[in-house]
């Protein structure tokens, strides 16, 4: 039985690959996705299983003493959970569900790239802050129609013939301002958005240029506006591309905003002291403010995203 609930924001600094391991179209190496809504997703047991490797990375890196080092790997399995092959079987005290998309950025004419969503996208949030214990004050948001959009501020759009119109890609939308999304934008940016001097700019971007469009438009920009590159197998002997070994791989682009629950029992290892809230307080301390590594690629700077944690009864 879970006690504590969380929702983990993450926010993309740099392409991430979490890959389907299986691919049914022209991307050889796709990302994850939901089946109902084509969305890019973060499968939960990934998300958690790369916050347990990072704290084992630093636990390793420490200057910690062989015992103290032990007591830590007995910690970590009592949050996570033993590792495979353990003959200590028991569950461990938290639980990361699957990301879904939040914001998903979008080439525009105006401002460079916007924060895109829609009204599934948004709706779905504050239905899982809601699960977790967290108001979403955002009022009800505009449905816009196909080919249609609202937008947080009129500076994004672009008068002709009498219209006030968005361009995303190649693609035009009739648009008009909407307090709602603005509210939407401040909330996210506020809430949502890592903290900090850095990213200053990017809060105050989600703010002014968030965008809802319709569910199927949105849909069309999370399936075919991701970041797909070539890549050429190397031949190991000879130092030089292998023949025919030229092949795709998809990333979510950076700038993606997406959230997650986290939930928290209290410890079931029989030995470890504490109850639910300190297990959440210890993954808060680990992860809330933080640089994570989500995915493949790691050795070429990929799947970079901030954490921000915010805990039920709205406390961020």
């Amino acid at each position: 039985m879970f006690e504590k609930r969380a929702a983990l924001f993450l926010y993309a600094v740099s392409p991430v690959h979490m890959g389907a391991g299986s691919a049914t179209g022209v991307i050889d190496n796709p990302i994850q996705r939901e089946r109902h809504t084509g969305h890019p997703c973060f499968a939960g047991s990934g998300i958690k299983g790369a916050v347990r490797h990072a704290w084992q990375q630093l636990v390793d890196r420490s200057s910690l003493d062989e015992n103290e080092k032990k007591r830590v790997k007995a910690m970590l399995d009592a949050i996570f959970g033993p590792e495979a092959g353990s003959a200590d079987l028991h569950a461990g005290a938290v639980s990361f569900g699957d990301a879904q998309l939040v914001a998903f950025p979008v080439r525009s004419l105006r401002k460079g790239y916007v924060y895109a969503t829609c009204p599934v996208a948004l709706e779905r949030a504050r239905r899982l802050l809601a699960a977790v214990g967290i108001g979403a004050t955002w009022p009800e948001l505009p449905v816009p129609a196909e080919g249609r959009c609202a937008v947080a501020s009129g500076d994004l759009l672009k008068e002709r013939e009498g219209e006030r119109v968005l361009h995303l890609e190649a693609f035009e939308y009739v648009g008009e301002a909407s307090d709602a999304v603005a509210e939407a934008g401040r909330w996210l940016a506020e809430h949502a958005m890592p903290e900090g001097e850095g990213y200053a700019y990017f809060r105050e971007k989600l703010a002014s240029d968030l965008v809802v469009l319709s569910d199927t438009d949105f849909a069309y920009f999370a399936e075919h506006a991701t970041l797909v590159e070539p890549h050429v197998r190397i031949n190991e002997e000879t130092g030089t591309a292998d023949s025919g070994g030229l092949f795709y791989t998809e990333n979510l682009p950076p700038e993606s905003l997406l959230v997650a629950p986290v939930m928290a029992s209290r410890y079931r290892d029989g030995r470890t002291e504490g109850d639910a809230a300190d297990a959440m307080l210890k993954i808060r301390n680990a992860i809330d403010g933080k640089l994570l590594q989500l995915g493949g690629d790691a050795t070429t700077g990929r799947g970079l995203v901030m954490a921000r944690m915010m805990e039920e009864g709205g406390h961020a």
